[in-house]
């Protein structure tokens, strides 16, 4: 995909198609209000009610091949999110079509609608083929973006579009990636790599011997069963000049496969299971693109990397660890592995001084059951926060639903011989979370995201064909950068 912004138009060509978007039964972004009079406005509209003119479909007009696209056609999507959709499903005709160059009119399109289209674009030339025997490379196509007196800010946005873009890219490859060749070690791998090309990031990595060393027991519990030993990865980013005095940390949760351990999953769920990796590469691709924005916010970002595997190490059901806040913990069911070593997150991040804990786990079914695959739900003590990751969320197209920290539940985390257990005997989603607000530091504003549902969907959803979405990605970016715009 090539972009080109400019102010006018650059004149016609045989190889170039014009994209006419049509919002709720009106022409805008349009050639055909800007050139045209009211006469022919009425005679696209027309079309468009009565026939022939027809979603995607290539046209004449005034000598013109036209692409017409329905900005309003899925149901359920903001105005914003329409328009990711439509510029989605125009790329994708664009590269079937082989239409060498596409010419959007957005001389009267606002920045956020801009942004929005740019983002549908990039989605579209996304794929995931590494193990495909046979290769192919997309169409190239050229947008050339009519700009008008936008230029200078719709250049600023697309650039940022395409660091945005790249990180979501980075998530999704990484979650796609099959548990054989994505191990805790190689994620390790992958991070130094991040590291060392993304100024302004540093990086610590724990093995196995130091976090036993450390007390985060969490990890050495839940990843002593497996022949590839857990990981713990902190990622750090400190800009040059700050405008926010907040520590924002991302802790995501990175079972790079969860067999289940010895409360084994169903064989059916087993798959899906490369994808319980999403809250650390979220964080990962995350941190890597607010580095590289150079955001004035400190942010860091911590990954708690483990396989749940079965062997003769394995955790027992009920085995008793000692977390490290002191908190003892029976593990009641193995196969409700990510809030522990989420707990050892969750510490680190204390320790190197949050003011602000996101976390992002695959948690729980109970969240898919109860939100399916289009929106997740979170949960945090700090309204403020709360009300930042929904507005954040609506920026980005992301949809998240405030779920409550119902206490009357939390008894049922106590157990007879430790502090508390792994699993409640009511509201999974909501015992969870309540297991995790036991290691979040004092005085410090936290959400949880549980992104059980959106990470990685079997079937087409929005502008994912199948596997990981990314979802998550731009929300933590849009959150630092409102962070850092707050002071």
């Amino acid at each position: 995909m090539k972009l080109k912004i400019i102010p006018s138009e650059s004149g016609k060509s045989a190889d170039k198609a014009y994209a006419l978007f049509f919002v709720k039964q009106s022409v805008q972004f349009s050639k055909v209000l800007t050139d045209a009079g009211s006469a022919q406005v009425e005679t696209v509209l027309k079309g468009i009610k009565d026939g022939p003119f027809e979603d995607l479909e290539l046209l004449e007009i005034d000598g013109d091949t036209t692409l017409f696209v329905d900005a309003a056609k899925e149901r359920g999507l903001s105005s914003l999110d329409h328009l990711r959709m439509a510029a989605y499903r125009l790329a994708g005709r664009a590269m079937k079509k082989q239409i060498s160059c596409v010419s959007l009119f957005l001389a009267d399109a606002v920045d956020e609608q801009f942004k929005a289209i740019l983002h549908g674009l990039y989605y579209a030339n996304y794929k995931f083929d590494a193990y495909k025997s046979k290769q192919k490379e997309n169409f190239a196509v050229t947008y050339e973006i009519v700009a008008g007196e936008h230029g200078a800010s719709f250049k600023k946005i697309a650039e940022e579009v395409a660091v945005e873009q790249k990180a979501v890219t980075l998530a999704k490859n990484l979650i796609n990636t099959c548990a054989a060749d994505l191990y805790p070690a190689e994620f390790v791998e992958r991070a130094k790599t991040i590291v060392k090309y993304t100024p302004g990031l540093s990086i610590k990595i724990r093995d196995m011997k130091q976090l036993e060393k450390e007390g985060f027991m969490g990890h050495v519990t839940v990843g002593k069963g497996s022949t590839r030993p857990p990981f713990m990865v902190t990622l750090d980013y400190k800009p040059a000049k700050y405008t926010s005095k907040d520590h924002l940390v991302i802790v995501g949760k990175g079972l790079t496969f969860d067999t289940g351990g010895l409360c084994l999953k169903p064989a059916k769920s087993m798959p899906e299971m490369i994808s319980d990796m999403s809250g650390a590469a979220t964080a990962l691709a995350a941190i890597q693109a607010i580095a590289t924005l150079k955001l004035p916010i400190r942010v860091s970002a911590v990954c708690c990397l483990a396989e749940n595997a079965i062997g003769n190490q394995s955790v027992l059901p009920g085995d008793i660890f000692k977390a490290k806040n002191g908190k003892t913990v029976m593990v009641d069911n193995t196969d409700a592995e990510g809030r522990l070593v989420l707990s050892d997150g969750l510490a680190e991040a204390g320790e190197i001084g949050a003011t602000h804990i996101v976390d992002l786990a695959t948690l729980t079914g109970a969240m898919v059951r109860a939100l399916g695959y289009a929106v997740a739900g979170f949960f945090s003590n700090n309204d403020d926060l709360a009300l930042k990751v929904i507005n954040c969320g609506e920026a980005c197209c992301e949809k998240f639903w405030s779920m409550p920290l119902e206490e009357e539940y939390a008894d049922a985390l106590k157990d007879k011989f430790a502090d508390l257990k792994n699993t409640g005997s009511d509201a999974g989603a909501i015992s969870a979370a309540l297991f995790l607000q036991e290691f979040v530091p004092e005085d410090t504003a936290w959400a949880h995201l549980d992104i059980a549902g959106t990470a990685f969907v079997d079937k087409k959803w929005k502008y994912t064909e199948y596997g990981a979405t990314g979802f998550g990605v731009q929300t933590l970016i849009e959150l630092a950068r409102e962070m850092s715009a707050a002071e």
